[in-house]
């Protein structure tokens, strides 16, 4: 017999001590040490960090990525994940896919199935370095994929850096809910 699932207050409550300790922790860490699934670690982020966006226009929050320029791109399942490095834009949709496909990224996202979207900022797990995301996740609440900023960030020149980030942003108060 398994355990019941934490109550909600509890769930805030671990997750901000968590955080406390390591703020730089990676949300499906969180959500395994948790017991809930990885949305529900998103919906419970202590603070602003997290923006929950209207996920009834998951095609146009994926079309606005395009804006972001270069990104990194993160999609990971419990057999494999997969890191690519590259700009959204060449859209269209065949029958369940929404396709991107660029000289950079070739992805096809089963849209209907995206039931939650989230724009985030943290620190990166691996340099403690402040990370700018869009992600994007199934209604079971596991991650279907992430966009990442900061990668495209971190080697951009002068004002590139507010310019990304500024789109970023304006992705996130555009969709917010």
């Amino acid at each position: 017999m398994s355990a019941a699932p934490p109550a909600p207050a509890e769930i805030k409550t671990k997750i901000a001590e968590i955080l406390a300790k390591s703020p730089w922790e990676m949300t499906p860490v969180i959500a395994r040490q948790v017991g809930v699934p990885e949305i529900e670690v998103l919906r419970n982020f202590p603070g602003d960090a997290v923006v929950e966006l209207d996920a009834s226009k998951v095609q146009e929050i994926i079309r606005a990525l395009a804006d972001l320029g270069r990104v990194h791109v993160i999609a990971s399942n419990e057999g494999c994940t997969l890191e690519a490095y590259g700009e959204f834009g060449g859209f269209s949709v065949t029958g369940p896919f929404f396709n991107v496909q660029t000289k950079t990224l070739d992805m096809h996202i089963r849209h209907m199935a995206l039931k939650g979207v989230f724009a985030m900022i943290k620190p990166s797990h691996q340099d403690g370095q402040q990370t700018f995301s869009i992600q994007f996740f199934t209604e079971r609440g596991s991650a279907a994929f992430k966009v990442f900023l900061y990668k495209s960030v971190s080697e951009a020149q002068g004002g590139e850096v507010d310019a990304a980030i500024a789109k970023w942003e304006s992705i996130r108060s555009t969709y917010k809910l």
